[in-house]
């Protein structure tokens, strides 16, 4: 068996599809299909099932996956080591990130990385707080950007505080107030971000004791954002998501503030890529 037919394995599970997994590898799609076939045989039993909705794990082909995925990480690991022996950066890093970052932190960061290592590729896979602790867990991405704390399983390094804010429309009657007691906010109708999204929020809230009164529960923070303006409520949002918006609403401090502590998470330090290990020292040179 072949490290490339557990790669073409891998990508038609990503993409639930063996025309897509097919685009992205540079393949037809009868030789993707051939080459399941060909892992199949070898095995001697099913991997996939091929429906209308996609394409599915069997569940024989569910209990190999983690352990390919192990092989693939692993094969990676030694390519990178192989190449920096001959004195070459290669390799690919797949980062789980949500908006705030990816916007207003990541791109300096990645710009300066890829001068230095132009030749590792970078992947960013957006997601919330949640899937990123779960795709980690499972081994789908390299690192990923979290909110403190997180689940146990993972490794963590802190990086930065960011300020939680209180975010009002335009004529609100708070709006005059240059810092506002959470309590003020009780009554409140409040927009709250999706489940995924909304440690933050609910770690700020239950410190205080306060059970909003959620009127709306919107995708993103843009909408967010965009629902406040319209006069519909009031939420509560980070600094960093914050920055650079052109809506037209109020920014408000807490008169006793709470920050959120982003960190950077991997499934362990002492098995990470050499790519991955150099793109950590970058981020916290840019958090420090």
């Amino acid at each position: 068996m072949s490290i490339s037919k557990y790669k073409v394995l891998s990508n038609v599970v990503k993409y639930g599809s063996l025309t897509k997994a097919a685009e992205v590898m540079g393949y037809t799609q009868s030789g993707v299909s051939h080459t399941i076939n060909s892992l199949e045989e070898e095995l001697g039993f099913l991997l996939v099932v091929r429906g209308r909705s996609g394409v599915k794990l069997t569940k024989n082909g569910e209990q190999l996956m983690k352990t390919i995925k192990e092989i693939l990480k692993w094969n990676e690991h030694l390519e990178q080591e192989v190449a920096s022996i001959h004195g070459i950066e290669v390799g690919m890093i797949n980062i789980g990130t949500f908006t705030s970052v990816s916007v207003h932190w990541l791109p300096k960061v990645i710009k300066y990385f890829q001068q230095d290592y132009p030749k590792i590729k970078i992947n960013l896979v957006p997601g919330d707080y949640r899937q990123i602790e779960e795709w980690l867990i499972n081994g789908d991405i390299d690192c990923g950007f979290v909110s403190l704390p997180t689940v146990d399983k993972l490794d963590v390094i802190p990086l930065k505080q960011d300020r939680m804010l209180i975010i009002l429309p335009p004529e609100h009657p708070l709006s005059s107030s240059s810092t506002i007691p959470l309590q003020k906010i009780k009554y409140e109708p409040f927009i709250m971000p999706r489940k995924g999204s909304d440690d933050d929020i609910n770690r700020v809230l239950t410190a205080a004791s306060i059970k909003p009164d959620v009127k709306f529960i919107a995708g993103d923070d843009h909408a967010i954002m965009a629902m406040v303006e319209m006069g519909l409520g009031i939420s509560i949002l980070p600094e960093l998501v914050l920055r650079g918006h052109q809506r037209n609403i109020h920014i408000k401090e807490m008169i006793e503030p709470i920050n959120r502590t982003l960190g950077i998470a991997v499934s362990s330090m002492k098995n990470i890529s050499p790519a991955t290990k150099k793109f950590l020292t970058y981020i916290q040179n840019s958090s420090s």
